[in-house]
């Protein structure tokens, strides 16, 4: 009996000591053990909670193998959370930790946890506005402009977006904008610019998140394609270091071109890539300037999951 209590001891020791100091897939992977779960029962538990997860993603999760990005996967998370019987934000806070690397804080970037945060937030705008995530479109194309101003802030943004419905009654599509830190979004604007108008508008505060209804002018049916014109305006937030785009599904070709103020010129621009928010960046490169139109952009011929983006230094 002694020799159980202090393996269970042990075991709980082993347990405070991952979830203090992480990395997330050895704290997941110590707290399975010491509830003694196996990973079936803990599906099952989930599917109780309305999330569905995989087997092999759990197994994955707790390797360290992949982490979780989606926001079905966050869910999962705050779900294991209590299944395990953890303390509240534990194993988020380790996702939060784990993208807090050199460069992490420079101004105008976004911390693992306020993209956590805010993927949490668009699911619940988007129910509101009762759309799916993808809105039964596929993206085509979409080429995005970017304005820095001469305070180095994020000015705003126009899209030119290309899209072909997969089902039928498809009418809108719903745009969003995610603010700089310290970003005001109650003073932010929407622009239909081409073929939509302004439907709805719903504004997060603490997150930055802004998502608008971009109504057609006709209904489409499965296969049709179409085209759109929108953007924002934002300017409510410090200086900005970097802009992301994040693609949940495979899409089209993807163009990104930010463009600087020439009171507020950076010293160096470079582009990068992320399979998640939790992942480490890789494939940076550097861009070069053009004088005279004061520009950078990449292009990305064929979307796929994940994260690409445009940083810049200051100085």
């Amino acid at each position: 009996m002694r020799h159980g209590t202090q393996h269970a001891d042990l075991a709980t020791d082993e347990l405070e000591t991952a979830l203090r100091g992480g990395p997330f897939h050895v704290a997941l992977r110590t707290a399975i053990a010491a509830r003694g779960l196996p990973l079936q029962r803990v599906q099952h538990h989930l599917s109780r909670y309305g999330v569905k997860v995989g087997v092999t993603s759990l197994s994955y999760w707790q390797q360290g193998a992949r982490r979780p990005q989606r926001p079905e996967s966050l869910r999962a998370v705050r779900a294991l959370e209590e299944i395990l019987q953890l303390p509240d934000e534990s194993l988020i806070r380790l996702l939060a930790t784990a993208d807090e690397q050199p460069g992490a804080d420079r101004p105008g970037s976004r911390s693992y946890r306020s993209l956590v945060e805010a993927s949490g937030v668009l699911e619940r705008l988007f129910a509101e506005l009762g759309s799916p995530l993808d809105g039964g479109l596929h993206t085509l194309g979409h080429h995005e402009r970017v304005r820095i101003g001469a305070h180095r802030e994020l000015l705003g943004r126009d899209s030119h977006h290309i899209v072909r419905a997969h089902k039928d009654g498809v009418d809108r599509y719903v745009a969003v904008h995610h603010g700089d830190p310290g970003c005001a979004p109650e003073r932010m604007a929407v622009r239909a610019l081409e073929n939509c108008r302004t439907g709805r508008v719903r504004r997060h505060p603490e997150t930055g998140v802004l998502v608008a209804e971009l109504l057609f002018d006709t209904r489409l049916r499965s296969g049709d394609t179409f085209l759109f014109r929108y953007g924002f305006d934002d300017g409510t937030a410090g200086p900005s270091s970097e802009y992301v785009r994040g693609f949940g599904f495979p899409g089209g070709q993807y163009a990104l071109q930010v463009r600087f103020d020439e009171a507020a010129l950076p010293v160096r621009c470079h582009r990068f890539t992320q399979h998640s928010a939790a992942a480490p960046r890789s494939g940076r490169q550097e861009l070069s300037l053009s004088g005279q139109h004061r520009s950078v952009h990449l292009v990305e011929p064929r979307v796929r999951s994940g994260i690409v983006g445009i940083g810049w230094d200051w100085e």
